[in-house]
């Protein structure tokens, strides 16, 4: 099959280079020169574990190609994938602006029968609309079909999830379209569910909406122990045995991150109130996530009032809002940085996808500065906080630290370590509902 993948993005390249993994002629198309001359040369421009290699792979068969010509690529492919960004506005709502400019640039290149694939997340009703704004701009609605087809890799995990999906959605109104994809999926053997497109538009955000519910519910849950003296580690394993419920997405912390999940519980708020009904508990999801880093900082903030004036200096573990990716975006780590930064002299931030302030939010601010070293990080501090847990940090010599630091004071967003342990070797452990002892 002959595909044109339209964005080069984690969605976009992880498709692209997948697909051509599956015998598939693909092209990548995008119109950022600078990702498109990385790509050629086999550099993802993003982080993301094992991809790197397969790209190299597919580059060497002839079967993956890149361009910023996107009518050329157009023309050339039979089936079209639409995976450009759809970021949130500040009322919430999806910025649609890079989907419909790709439409402009099909209904002038199209050339015959295509099938139009969005893989961009996108609000229920939006596949409807390109079909019928591409029927008016085309003026031949025989000349493609469109499908909704919504992604569910996870960031730090997208080769493997797109390579083994736990399902295939297929949203549209042509048979003949939906065969078309159900063949090209065909290798991969997942359960594949057909629907229209304001389903599977839907089901898209449903799912990332209810995993967001499950963290915010979690940390909610944490804020309780705290108050109890219970642990709520032990709280979620105990939730987790349930069938029905199941352990995923019950680590209680700092709160979510990323491009998916704030951006999709916002777009369904926004698609709801646009609909006349009221979200409240993903309204109460998106307050308990904004909030609950303050609730971490508010512990850390006592204490080392309690041991040392004012200004601080604070070792930052990990900025990204996961681990094994680059991706920063609505990282609660950035909100603890900009809550502290009045009260320290320095915030040192360590983490392996970052080299150089340009690479962080604050990039002339004097107060944030890049380590290359856990040592360099923790040289006379005052406290560490750990926000995203790499597995550099796991293989920190804590008793090495407490003679580094001046104030041996650690800040566990992630419930990342054992408390036992980190006490052992002298560290002053902070977390939310860990017990009593904490």
């Amino acid at each position: 099959m002959r595909i044109t993948v339209i964005g080069s993005g984690y969605v976009g390249t992880t498709t692209a280079i997948v697909l051509a993994s599956l015998n598939h002629q693909v092209i990548g198309a995008d119109i950022d020169t600078s990702k498109i001359s990385k790509l050629k040369k086999g550099i993802l421009p993003f982080v993301e574990p094992g991809l790197n290699d397969l790209l190299s792979e597919m580059l060497k068969t002839g079967r993956l190609n890149f361009t910023d010509n996107i009518v050329t690529a157009i023309q050339e492919s039979d089936v079209i994938y639409i995976a450009v960004g759809t970021p949130s506005r500040e009322d919430g709502t999806a910025d649609l602006r890079y989907l419909q400019a790709v439409a402009d640039r099909i209904a002038g290149a199209i050339n015959g029968y295509k099938v139009i694939v969005v893989k961009s997340t996108v609000p229920v009703g939006t596949n409807r609309w390109l079909s019928d704004y591409l029927s008016d701009k085309i003026g031949n609605p025989k000349l493609f079909d469109v499908v909704s087809n919504p992604e569910f890799l996870r960031e730090g995990s997208a080769m493997y999830d797109t390579l083994h999906p736990d399902r295939t959605v297929l949203g549209g109104m042509s048979g003949h379209a939906i065969e078309i994809l159900k063949e090209i999926y065909q290798p991969l053997g997942s359960k594949v569910l057909i629907t229209d497109w304001e389903t599977a538009e839907l089901i898209k955000y449903a799912s990332n909406s209810f995993l967001a519910t499950k963290v915010s519910f979690i940390n909610e849950m944490c804020r309780i122990a705290e108050r109890a003296g219970a642990n709520v580690v032990e709280v979620a394993q105990g939730m987790g045995m349930d069938v029905r419920i199941g352990a995923k997405f019950l680590n209680a912390g700092i709160g979510y991150g990323g491009s998916c999940f704030p951006k999709d519980v916002k777009a369904l708020i926004a698609t709801a109130r646009e609909l006349g009904v009221e979200l409240k508990i993903l309204e109460a999801v998106e307050t308990v996530n904004r909030t609950q880093p303050l609730f971490y900082l508010k512990k850390l903030v006592q204490t080392l009032r309690e041991t040392v004036d004012k200004p601080w200096i604070v070792a930052l573990l990990g900025l990204t809002f996961k681990p094994n990716t680059d991706d920063q975006r609505e990282s609660p780590a950035i909100r603890i940085v900009e809550e502290l930064l009045p009260d320290c002299q320095e915030i040192r931030i360590i983490d392996p996808t970052i080299e150089f302030p340009d690479q962080t939010p604050w990039p002339d601010e004097r107060k944030v500065v890049v380590c290359k070293t856990v040592e360099e990080a923790f040289s006379a501090a005052d406290a560490a906080i750990l926000c995203t847990e790499w597995e550099m940090f796991a293989k920190i010599n804590w008793e090495e630290a407490v003679r580094c630091m001046r104030n041996p004071i650690l800040l566990d967003g992630r419930n990342f370590y054992n408390p036992e342990q980190l006490r052992a070797a002298g560290i002053r452990y902070l977390a939310l509902g860990r017990g009593n002892s904490t």
